[in-house]
């Protein structure tokens, strides 16, 4: 009897965090070789629109370690739609700690920090099919230490 409910309560537990994120259309983390990010690294990203009357949001998830030299953070995404084309481009400004405090932001364990930026909101694609999201450092240290890793989120938006 036991065994039946601990089965019944781990179902109920996974069925319930599953439908909690239910807005998640696509989302990847890609961790950085030895937590430094070359400015030739660009971190690709695909994912695939099937709905193109929903609006999205796309997120930017960074992480980092309480030795990143600077307050904030400049990235440029570079968004590729199915036939190829580029359809957008756009330089980001993300602020990683207050930058008069210095106290680190996101949400921290340790010495480590997530963040999550929303970097493109309410965007609509106009075809169905593979879209690849191209997401490079713009700061002048190159390669810039302490960034553990990059990733891109896109949600369906509220409407």
């Amino acid at each position: 009897m036991n065994r039946l409910l601990t089965v019944v309560v781990l179902l109920c537990l996974s069925w319930t965090l599953g439908s909690c994120d239910a807005n998640r259309v696509y989302e990847e983390n890609q961790d950085l070789p030895n937590n430094h990010w070359p400015v030739k690294l660009t971190p690709t990203f695909t994912f695939e629109i099937t709905d193109t009357t929903q609006q999205y949001n796309v997120f930017f998830n960074v992480r980092n370690t309480i030795g990143y030299q600077f307050y904030n953070l400049y990235l440029r995404h570079y968004l590729v739609g199915p036939d190829g084309k580029q359809i957008s481009s756009a330089l980001h400004e993300m602020y990683l700690m207050d930058p008069k405090t210095g106290e680190p932001r996101g949400n921290g364990a340790g010495d480590i920090f997530d963040h999550q930026f929303r970097a493109l909101k309410s965007v609509k694609f106009a075809k169905p099919g593979q879209y690849k999201l191209k997401v490079s450092q713009y700061m002048r240290q190159d390669p810039l230490p302490s960034i553990m890793a990059i990733g891109v989120r896109v949600e369906k938006a509220a409407q």
